[in-house]
């Protein structure tokens, strides 16, 4: 079974169905792209993909560690490039709640955070700016 399925519903938007769940997510282009900017573009889910990522797999650490992250957020801004059009950089802003986290615990979060899958499968020309706030 594949993965998802993409239809091009025309106006530069598309819907994509995941198989298994049959959950949507729908994308438009970006207003600076001949788009309406009503919902992500591709390039806002391949940026938004990096933060789901590493705070999913810091949850993973997290249990495995008995701490909790509850409550976190995560940031991101997409940053554009013109020559090719293209994402320069992705900022990801963490925002921890106050749970008095150890140095070791933040250790934990920070090497796991920059060990995504997703942090591995972007090209080494995304620049990637990443801060934790405790």
């Amino acid at each position: 079974m594949s993965t998802s399925k993409i239809t091009y519903n025309g106006g530069l938007r598309t819907t994509a169905v995941h198989q298994r769940s049959g959950k949507e997510i729908i994308t438009d282009a970006p207003v600076d792209n001949k788009g309406k900017g009503e919902a992500f573009s591709p390039t806002d889910l391949l940026a938004t993909s990096l933060g789901n990522c590493m705070l999913t797999i810091v949850g993973i650490a997290a249990n495995e560690h008995d701490f909790n992250i509850d409550g976190t957020t995560c940031d991101i801004t997409k940053v554009m490039a013109e020559n090719p059009r293209r994402v320069a950089e992705i900022v990801v802003n963490f925002q921890f709640p106050a749970n008095d986290y150890s140095n070791k615990d933040k250790k934990i979060i920070e090497r796991s955070a920059n060990t995504c899958p997703v942090m591995y499968s972007l090209h080494p020309d995304i620049k990637k700016t990443v801060t934790f706030n405790y």
